[in-house]
């Protein structure tokens, strides 16, 4: 991997720390803190802030943004935004998973790609803001770089499930299928890529490091394209 530039992800999340030290803390994986005993410490700590932090301002938002639901909705809305795929489709977003730091055998097994290991430093790295530069600051990230396009990311928590509902309700007989069109990688560090096809036409691609992910994706690309049928299934 390249040499760190703290000065180029800063850049790209709109945020300057006043430590640096800190934004390479929240990048470095426990994988690389033990290759590198008593020179750095993992994020492990800050992601477990980061995650208090995101829920309070997740929180807030949905509270906010949609006074008339009820706890039990805004419960699952919360949890669609901030789950591990989510947050990871986030990251990358943002390409954040090239500036972790990874140790040799976690970068060898593809773990620069695994969901996992890219929510979690979305976490530290929110944590990481938030003891640099206070709530504020945490709270415009989260709100620049997560809770956007809130109507589209809740469908990405159980994206098979709402597209099986739209196909039962607006295709009728068309059957939906997953097929695995092309791998990327090594072995020890493949992607998938899978084209998910109502009857004979392919809907949407997606890529991911299991081809459960992948199919998750695709499937999520596909109500994006047919978003203007999802109403009745959010």
């Amino acid at each position: 991997m390249a040499e760190f530039n703290s000065k180029e992800l800063e850049i790209k999340i709109g945020y300057t720390f006043k430590e640096d030290s800190m934004l390479r803390q929240a990048m470095c994986h426990s994988s690389y803190a033990n290759e590198h005993k008593g020179e750095f410490h993992d994020n492990e700590r800050l992601e477990f802030l980061g995650d208090a932090v995101l829920e309070v301002i997740s929180s807030d938002f949905l509270f906010h943004q949609y006074p008339d639901m009820p706890e039990g909705k805004l419960t699952k809305l919360r949890a669609s935004i901030v789950c591990e795929p989510t947050l990871a489709m986030c990251a990358r977003e943002i390409n954040l998973e090239k500036y972790l730091l990874l140790g040799k055998g976690e970068e060898h097994t593809g773990g620069r790609f695994r969901n996992s290991i890219v929510s979690d430093a979305m976490e530290a790295l929110i944590g990481a803001i938030y003891l640099d530069g206070g709530f504020a600051n945490a709270k415009e990230f989260v709100e620049r770089f997560i809770l956007t396009d809130i109507e589209h990311k809740k469908l990405f928590y159980d994206s098979k499930t709402i597209l099986q509902e739209i196909v039962q309700r607006d295709f009728k007989e068309a059957e939906i299928k997953y097929v695995i069109t092309g791998e990327e990688g090594p072995d020890h560090a493949k992607r998938f890529i899978v084209d998910v096809r109502i009857g004979d036409e392919a809907m949407g691609t997606g890529r991911g490091s299991t081809k459960k992910a992948a199919e998750q994706e695709a499937a999520y690309r596909a109500i994006i394209g047919l978003k203007g049928k999802t109403a009745g299934c959010i």
